[in-house]
């Protein structure tokens, strides 16, 4: 598993998989001014050096602002390439807490985990365990106020949020030029409340092929400025 906050090592690592869509803007250094004052990366690799899971978190500066307007304002970063006829005219809404998040926001993205290998990760809870590692990572370093996803309806409806570790989840939509629905994404959030109870809990058991769990060490006693630096393995 590799920690960095090397946005340009990142793209390098996303451009190299040809078998998903392209790096949302966000996380892309040719669109976004992102480096180790805002952001950081999880990869994971199998022994033969192959990608098998990304994740990426920013911190976003809402001071005086709702999370609403930043998405009004900078909606051509979360919208799903090609998902709408004209982005200039698509907005997201739907959701109270749009109004409610202000402050200092992370936003966590680009998560994506491989279904095979390792014995089969996601059913084996490995997606709970590694949204963990980037949320108490965050934690430690910025102390945000909140932290929030877009996630598509058909996995919100199968309960996303909670494998990712978030307590709230709010429908949403991304609306066209003629009010039609480009596409459901879901708004999943935590306040720092929620932040403190995820980071005190024990972190949930890993299934492991023979049925005997395995609870990983939870994160919190890693240095929260390595990331911000320089890349870590772990």
């Amino acid at each position: 598993m590799e920690i960095g906050d090397d946005f340009a090592r990142y793209r390098t690592y996303r451009n190299q998989q040809h078998d998903r869509g392209p790096i949302y803007p966000m996380f892309d250094v040719a669109s976004s001014y992102v480096d180790h004052t805002n952001g950081f990366w999880v990869c994971a690799f199998d022994p033969h050096g192959e990608l098998i899971h990304t994740q990426a978190v920013r911190l976003l500066d809402l001071a005086g602002t709702t999370l609403g307007t930043h998405l009004a304002d900078h909606r051509h970063k979360y919208i799903t390439p090609d998902s709408t006829p004209d982005p200039d005219q698509t907005f997201y809404s739907g959701p109270d807490a749009l109004h409610a998040i202000t402050g200092r926001v992370c936003y966590q993205g680009d998560f994506w985990l491989r279904g095979r290998g390792l014995g089969g990760p996601r059913s084996q809870g490995a997606t709970a365990l590694l949204s963990r590692l980037l949320l108490e990572i965050m934690v430690a370093a910025w102390q945000p106020a909140f932290v929030f996803a877009l996630v598509p309806k058909n996995l919100a409806a199968k309960g996303a949020h909670l494998r990712y570790g978030y307590c709230h989840c709010e429908p949403g939509r991304w609306l066209g030029p003629d009010r039609q629905v480009t596409e459901e994404d879901y708004l999943i959030w935590m306040g720092t409340n929620d932040m403190a109870n995820l980071v005190a809990g024990a972190p949930q058991g890993l299934q492991v092929a023979n049925g005997v769990a395995a609870v990983l060490p939870g994160p919190a006693s890693l240095d929260a400025n390595t990331h911000l630096n320089s890349s870590a393995n772990v």
